[in-house]
């Protein structure tokens, strides 16, 4: 493998290919607006940013997004897309993640020769892998975590949001764990409030958890949410730990690359990242950068598990964009020997029974977390059957059986399917 980063983007521009392309690299490496006498030859060959690739795709009549006036003198602008790589030595940064944040994904975006611009990907050398811990756990230590060899993870959200005390939010568990459920978490507005703080959450929880695990043999792990400031996350974390928690949630956006790295080197449970925020990545399609490259940053920060929304979801992000994230998060980063730092990806967002046989087909893997709020606890007949529902459905579909067929002798899941089909 190449000890170069390479970083692929969607652009637009108004000005010609080559040109635009070549302030991509300037900007990101060794150069400026204009040349300086120190910015050798030697200098540039060494340390400058080299266009890779170029990749010319359709033109367009107007901007994607506002852009400064246009070339002038030519007649009317023209907008053209491509799909360019860029590659920078690791000597610039060395194995450094902020650092190459500041590279990849920096004030390009604000280049006045764009009406767009997205990260598409990141290929790193090994020497990330070396310097950053990646998952503890990621998919096996979780499974052997939670005693569950093969099917989905069944998991859920503890709601309301916010507003349950700490022993109304142990009533809810209470009831989880009662019917079958494998996972549960916090939410992510959930954290050390004032009304529900986290050691009080704590108390209150674990005591189930572990009555449960005592009569059954298998403990249900309960992501809780220790977002907070770096200190704060370490002692919550020890709190956790100490009371036999098996996992720990932070919202990865708010506690930054840093943030989860110096968590990850403390952390002895596993470490659930949530990725709230991520819509201000990924909503445009001109703007911003795809869950592929940003992905790769969370898993050598060192996340076992990763949200990827799921199919159908409450929100904007279409199946095939939440395909290609729980893809993605299974896709080994590095070529054998060094380490691939799978992680486990959690679907959720309007989950029930119906998405599961096509959750199932699209990416062909039970290696994940199927989290349902309202698909499992609106469930007509109770919280047990809405887990049973969800376990059922899954059985169906890595069987290859038919959904409605399973469903008329699974009472649970015929009634999920009527409740919550659409």
């Amino acid at each position: 493998m190449s000890d170069r980063i390479l970083a692929s983007y969607l652009i637009e521009t108004p000005y010609p290919l080559e040109r635009a392309v070549e302030v991509m690299a300037g900007e990101q490496s060794c150069g400026t607006f204009t040349r300086l006498a120190s910015e050798t030859d030697a200098l540039r060959e060494a340390h400058g940013a080299r266009v890779e690739r170029i990749e010319p795709l359709e033109s367009l009549d107007s901007p994607s997004l506002p852009i400064p006036a246009p070339p002038t003198g030519v007649g009317p602008p023209v907008y053209r897309r491509a799909r360019v790589t860029l590659s920078w030595p690791l000597a610039n940064l060395g194995p450094s993640l902020p650092t190459l944040v500041a590279t990849v994904a920096g004030n390009l975006f604000e280049l006045k020769e764009f009406s767009a611009l997205k990260l598409l990907d990141l290929t790193l050398p090994p020497p990330f892998a070396e310097a950053y811990p990646g998952p503890q756990f990621g998919v096996a230590g979780t499974r052997e975590l939670t005693g569950i060899p093969e099917r989905p993870l069944i998991g859920t959200i503890i709601k309301p949001s916010v507003g349950l005390s700490p022993e109304a939010t142990a009533g809810v568990v209470r009831e989880l764990v009662a019917g079958g459920i494998d996972f549960i978490k916090d939410d992510e507005l959930q954290a050390n409030g004032p009304h529900n703080s986290l050691e009080a959450r704590v108390d209150a929880v674990m005591p189930v958890i572990r009555e449960h695990a005592e009569r059954t043999g298998r403990q249900v792990m309960y992501a809780f949410n220790i977002t907070g400031e770096a200190d704060e996350m370490r002692e919550h974390h020890d709190y956790v730990a100490a009371a036999g928690g098996s996992c720990v949630m932070v919202a990865l956006n708010a506690v930054g690359l840093a943030g989860v790295t110096q968590l990850r080197r403390h952390c002895r449970v596993a470490l659930h990242g949530h990725r709230a925020g991520w819509g201000l990545f990924s909503r445009s399609p001109h703007l911003g950068m795809s869950f592929v490259a940003y992905q790769k940053l969370w898993r050598l920060a060192g996340v076992d598990h990763i949200h990827v929304n799921g199919l159908r979801n409450k929100f904007s992000e279409e199946d095939a964009s939440v395909i290609a994230s729980a893809r993605a998060c299974l896709t080994p980063m590095f070529d054998p020997p060094t380490p691939g730092c799978e992680v486990m990806p959690v679907f959720s967002s309007g989950q029930t029974a119906e998405q599961a046989t096509d959750t199932y087909a699209a990416i062909a893997s039970t290696d994940l977390i199927f989290c349902a709020g309202g698909g499992i606890m609106a469930h007509p007949d109770g919280i047990g059957a809405g887990v049973k529902s969800l376990r059922q459905a899954w059985e169906a579909a890595v069987a290859g059986i038919d959904v409605d067929d399973y469903a008329r002798e699974h009472r649970e899941l015929a009634r999920a399917l009527e409740t919550f089909r659409r």
